[in-house]
Parts: structure tokens; C-alpha cells; sequence
């Protein structure tokens, strides 16, 4: 990371198990340097990811890498398998970006916070700022079931976040607070 110019901050919570959210995600690099800063943080993470990164050629290496293939035409499912994972393990750290895509969307995805509050478990946030080449795991809090309160916690982490590609930024905001 310091040689392409990032610098690394933050820490990691105490806790053995948790949800790591990746934010905003507007970039393809931001996987690789995203998995980048787990090793750094000496992380073995599980990401979701769409299921078209997982077919051939890049099919085993995604998988090697630690991902789970999601049909987001279809992922009915999903947030049970991961809490049920999270709660069956001594330890696990799944990550995703809750927008979802790369492109802008009108809110995120809420499974993140659904999954992490069904296995009782903190979400830690991360983001990687590229205007200021800054990669960093900050907040950290566990679901207390009050959605609007605690995305309050998760947009005042991000407010002042630049993404590679701003204009495709989706806003901090779940389909559920409106």
C-alpha cells in the first residue's frame, strides 16, 4: 500500500466476528485494495460479491481470495446463511459494500445491518479515501435494532469520504429509514 501512496489507519475492534462494510465502492480497484488492507490488519475475510466475478477465468481466484458468489437476482437467503456462518464460527469477518454496485444507486442494501443484528455481532466500517490515498477501519458498533439511529453513526463516519468516482457515490441511506 505504501508504495502506490496509501497511507493505513485505524483498528481493529476487539471482537473475533464481525461485519466489515466497504465504503463507498464506485471503483474495481476498490476490491484489491480493499483485500489488500485486510492483510494488513492480518484479516481472513469473506466477501460477497456478484456471482458474474466468479465464473472462468477468475472463478477459483475469487474464491481462493475468500469470496461467495451472490445472484443478486435472487439473493433471497443470503442474510440467514451469513448470520448463521457468523454465529456458528469462533471466527469470521464477512465484508461487503452495501451499495451494492458500482454505480449510483438510490440507497444501500441493508443486509449488511440485518446480518450483523441477527448474529449479534459489530459492524466496523472501512473506507478508502481516494483523494487523500487514505485506506481505514473506524467505526464500530453492533446493531442495537434501531436502524435510523445507528445509520446516523454510519453517515457520520463517510460524510467527508471521497470515492475514485464521486458522481457515482450512492447515498448513506437504507430503503428502510424512509
Amino acid at each position: 500500500m505504501a508504495i502506490l501512496g496509501w497511507e493505513v489507519t485505524g483498528e481493529l475492534p476487539p471482537d473475533k466476528k464481525f461485519v466489515l462494510i466497504g465504503a463507498p465502492h464506485t471503483s474495481s480497484w476498490d476490491l484489491p485494495i480493499g483485500l489488500a488492507l485486510t492483510y494488513i490488519f492480518r484479516l481472513k475475510v469473506r466477501w460477497l460479491g456478484k456471482d458474474t466475478l466468479f465464473f472462468w477465468p477468475t472463478g477459483a481466484l475469487m474464491r481462493a481470495l475468500g469470496g461467495i458468489a451472490v445472484d443478486r437476482s435472487n439473493p433471497h437467503g443470503v442474510v440467514g446463511q451469513m448470520a448463521d456462518a457468523l454465529k456458528q464460527s469462533d471466527q469470521l469477518v464477512i465484508m461487503l459494500a452495501p451499495s451494492g454496485t458500482r454505480k449510483k444507486a438510490p440507497h444501500w442494501k441493508s443486509g449488511f445491518y440485518h446480518i450483523a443484528h441477527q448474529a449479534n455481532v459489530p459492524i466496523v466500517c472501512g473506507y478508502l479515501d481516494y483523494k487523500n490515498k487514505e485506506a481505514h477501519l473506524g467505526c464500530s458498533f453492533t446493531p442495537s435494532g434501531d436502524i435510523k439511529r445507528d445509520m446516523e453513526k454510519v453517515r457520520e463516519y463517510y460524510k467527508d469520504i471521497h470515492a475514485e468516482h464521486p458522481e457515482k457515490t450512492t447515498p448513506v441511506i437504507l430503503a428502510e429509514e424512509s
